[in-house]
């Protein structure tokens, strides 16, 4: 079975990505960048205080934001298919591409559940509170002592190791490559087309 995003093309010129997935794209890249700024601070903060309760809340309350984001993005990607690569792009670096793009969403969706797992077991009346008054279900038989919290952390530093991986690979397209791929995601241009 052939994968259209490592064997077809758009010839010469880059197709963006739509709007939609743009903005989702930066939104989530920004969250992601405060929710690991937050989640080193709070652990380094005293267990018990209303400091570390509030700065946990806004770790929780953007865990969830990250999740609706990362499944409204898969359902945008399963219903609008991103464009195909460039034809000047090596098959080897497309499937490089995909596949930490394929493990992203896996990590986005998963770091959120495994984060809500980790603190399931002992949210109160099955609800796991948020800040701004917010609350999300509890994940039900869930024990209060569990290891959700360890994988949790192995998967945030796989999903780092990803990150420097996509952000070094777009720097590299944009300014030593200089191939019309860096055209696909704003604020990049192609820079055959600048």
């Amino acid at each position: 079975m052939s994968d259209y995003m490592i064997t077809e093309s758009s010839g010469p010129v880059a197709m963006r990505y739509r709007k939609i997935v743009m903005w989702i794209h930066w939104i989530t890249a920004i969250l992601l960048i405060m929710q690991v700024y937050i989640g080193f601070t709070f652990q380094d903060l005293p267990r018990g205080t209303p400091e570390r309760a509030f700065v946990f809340g806004w770790h929780k309350t953007w865990g969830v934001m990250i999740l609706l984001l990362a499944v409204a993005r898969l359902a945008v990607r399963l219903m609008n298919p991103p464009p195909p690569f460039p034809s000047d792009y090596p098959k080897w670096r497309r499937l490089i591409a995909v596949w930490n793009h394929r493990l992203f969403y896996l990590l986005l969706i998963g770091i959120p559940l495994t984060g809500l797992a980790a603190v399931s077991g002992r949210a109160e009346g099955g609800w796991v509170p948020l800040q701004l008054g917010l609350s999300v279900p509890a994940i039900p038989g869930i024990p209060k002592e569990n290891e959700f919290n360890e994988v949790h952390e192995l998967l945030i530093w796989a999903v780092l190791a990803l990150l420097a991986l996509h952000v070094t690979a777009a720097l590299y397209n944009q300014f030593v490559y200089r191939g019309s791929v860096a055209g696909r995601m704003w604020p990049f241009k192609s820079v055959r087309e600048a």
